[in-house]
């Protein structure tokens, strides 16, 4: 284990929310470019890491009720390549919050990149709430690139409530996630994100809804500034009688580009799916009435976008 440095620690506020020096209790595991910087258990959550790849075990016991995990990746590396496959293995009843996401400084001229490959395996009557926080700084001419990959197995009467936050800074970004919900379980999930100069988002989820009563409820919401390009895939399967719905809001700004393509598959006759898509610009109506109040016409439009991102 290595101690971590000031940029780092910079980036692991921001992503996770742990200040330097700050233990804030339950189970932690701090990858650092590549490398295990610090790990804490607990009596209710294991951390183990993989013998045949880069990557953990995380090991959360059904007696874990209402404790967090902790397992942000930090890199302030020029030029590094990092992929880890992270599983987490949630017994029945178990009720956890996991703190992921990934946050890279780059100052150099070559790209620096993280893909993080997450599998969970979720018992029955479950709670998981999982947050991922992605994050990108330096003045380096070399890109910030994060490709996640998240594939979610829930059992029965479980509720997976899913954040994934893109909050700024990132060049590139491929965002994957795959979610196979079984018998009166719902799925949560909530995205939000922005670009800015030449960032490229993409994002795409398959959500199948294979047991009775089974729901998902699918949202992004973003923001595409200046010469950017995000796409939104989202694609809802009804393999039993269930209900999901989706929906894309993107405010388009500059000349940013956004597609929306949701996706419905109803392959069982109570199966209840819908999707919505919203793509448009600022209406000046809200700019005029925000700087009435004295605002600039900048400070207008991040009020605004701030609103719509929370």
């Amino acid at each position: 284990m290595s101690e971590l440095n000031d940029a780092q620690n910079a980036l692991l506020e921001i992503i996770s929310g742990i200040k330097k020096g700050h233990h804030p209790g339950g189970a932690i595991n701090i990858r650092a470019n590549g490398q295990l910087a610090e790990r804490h258990v607990s009596e209710n959550i294991n951390i183990t890491s993989k013998t045949d790849k880069p990557g953990i075990d995380i090991w959360i016991k059904s007696t874990c009720q209402g404790e967090s995990c902790y397992i942000p990746v930090v890199m302030d590396e020029s030029g590094m390549v990092d992929v880890v496959y992270n599983d987490f293995h949630v017994e029945d009843g178990a009720d956890v919050t996991i703190v992921a996401g990934c946050g890279i400084h780059n100052c150099g001229n070559s790209d620096s990149q993280h893909d993080g490959i997450h599998r969970f395996f979720i018992g029955n009557n479950a709670h998981v709430k999982y947050v991922e926080n992605h994050y990108g700084s330096g003045d380096g001419n070399g890109k910030r690139i994060l490709n996640p990959v998240t594939e979610i197995h829930a059992g029965e009467k479980c509720i997976v409530e899913m954040e994934m936050v893109q909050i700024k800074g990132v060049d590139s970004t491929i965002r994957k996630t795959s979610s196979f919900i079984g018998k009166n379980s719902k799925l949560l999930i909530r995205e939000r994100l922005m670009t800015h100069g030449h960032q490229t988002a993409i994002s795409e989820y398959l959500t199948e809804l294979n047991g009775e009563g089974s729901s998902a409820d699918v949202v992004s919401r973003s923001v595409a500034k200046d010469d950017s390009y995000q796409k939104y895939i989202s694609n809802i399967v009804g393999n039993a009688p269930c209900a999901g719905h989706t929906e894309c809001d993107a405010i388009l700004m500059d000349n940013a580009r956004v597609i929306a393509v949701p996706e419905l598959d109803a392959a069982n006759i109570d199966a209840s799916l819908v999707h919505e898509a919203a793509i448009g610009k600022i209406a000046g109506d809200q700019i005029i009435k925000l700087r009435t109040l004295g605002l600039t016409e900048e400070e207008a439009e991040n009020a605004i976008i701030d609103g719509f991102l929370k």
